[in-house]
């Protein structure tokens, strides 16, 4: 590991550690003599650990308040100073990573359902639910995924330290947006952008609905002030209308069965265990050999426990290729571009196995891997 990287994450768990004074500690923490680490930063841990140990031994700081107002002042996060947007810093563990030592595109997403469920508890909206208002739990009403796109500019490696901003605002009647920007907290540097488009769904009739004035009011009051997205340019693939892939694909996973850890609080396959999925049916010189810089889905039907799905692939044809290099020609960072020497692209397809009606829809764009 290099200096930059044990002193940003020394600076993180320092700051873990001054936000748990509020737990009380009259006495220093004595370090077990028998024990021995290299890492600062793992000291650090082990400092903190104890902490938080005899902190909850005591019972102070969770006796006088909610499980909820201890986690918001130990996890790495609060509000801008406007209010409007949401800071996290996360380091990336060893289970977060995949082959090369860096997250996997998972990791990613479900860093971005976190912060985004961290930025809606820290405004005083539902722990019980994804971001749900008053109105909302008492009409049974739930937050679902329409569409989600992600661009990927620099993978981060195993302990790098990521900060991840989010904010979110109206799309009208149908629902609201949520938009994020990651970067590398030692450099600043931008290493990836993020959309998403969020519908109501009646959590007993599985129907959706739109966005009631009642709703809109709970929220607006942390809505920008002016529309801000993380992807201004003009005609960027964020926007771009996925093309239906035809049967019979060129790749394909058949019969995949949700897992009972896939479940999420809505009782329904988490959107990030579709990513997985469309994954699954990737051929794979391409994942030997390649990375994925940009993925964008639409999600169309809910996936239930005992549903079985396949997952077609089909690398995308010529003629949409060049439309989607023409769309993007100034989207993006220095550090990535579709039109890479080598890059692929690839339509995919989720259906449910027994009567084929489309789960989800998407499409990937790979660059070609480079030596780290």
């Amino acid at each position: 590991m290099s200096k930059v990287s044990c002193n940003v994450i020394d600076q993180v768990h320092q700051s873990l550690l001054s936000q748990c004074r509020f737990l009380g500690n009259p006495h220093p923490i004595r370090r077990p003599a028998t024990v021995f680490f290299g890492s600062t930063a793992t000291r650090s841990a082990i400092r903190f650990q104890a902490v938080v140990s005899k902190g909850q031994a005591s019972g102070v700081g969770v006796v006088s308040g909610s499980v909820g107002s201890l986690a918001n002042q130990l996890r790495l996060g609060s509000l801008t100073e406007d209010g409007l947007s949401y800071k996290e810093k996360f380091i990336v563990r060893c289970y977060e990573v995949g082959i090369n030592k860096t997250a996997t595109i998972e990791t990613i997403a479900n860093l971005l359902q976190e912060v985004g469920c961290n930025h809606a508890q820290s405004v005083g909206f539902s722990t019980d639910g994804f971001a749900t208002t008053l109105t909302m739990r008492k009409l049974h009403l739930i937050w679902v995924t329409a569409r989600m796109h992600i661009e990927v500019y620099k993978y981060p490696a195993w302990s790098d330290v990521i900060e991840i901003e989010t904010w979110c605002q109206s799309e009208g009647r149908i629902g609201t947006r949520r938009d994020w920007i990651l970067k590398d907290y030692a450099t600043g540097q931008v290493i990836g952008r993020a959309t998403s488009k969020w519908v109501m769904m009646n959590q007993d009739t599985r129907r959706l609905q739109k966005v009631s004035d009642d709703v809109r009011d709970e929220l607006s009051n942390y809505f920008p002030r002016e529309p801000r997205l993380a992807f201004p340019e003009e005609n960027n693939s964020s926007l771009m209308k996925i093309s239906k892939l035809e049967d019979p694909a060129q790749f394909s996973s058949l019969g995949l069965v949700p897992r009972k850890a896939d479940l999420d609080m809505n009782q329904h396959v988490n959107n990030v265990t579709y990513i997985g999925w469309v994954l699954e049916s990737m051929p794979q010189e391409v994942i030997d050999t390649h990375e994925l810089q940009t993925i964008t889905l639409d999600y169309r039907r809910e996936c239930q426990h005992n549903d079985a799905v396949d997952s077609l692939t089909s690398a995308e044809s010529a003629e949409n290729t060049e439309s989607v290099l023409e769309i993007q020609g100034t989207n993006g960072t220095a550090n990535a571009s579709v039109a890479d020497e080598g890059s692929r692209n690839f339509l995919h397809l989720l259906r449910l196995s027994g009567d084929g009606f489309e789960i989800n829809r998407g499409r990937t764009e790979w660059r070609k891997k480079t030596a780290r």
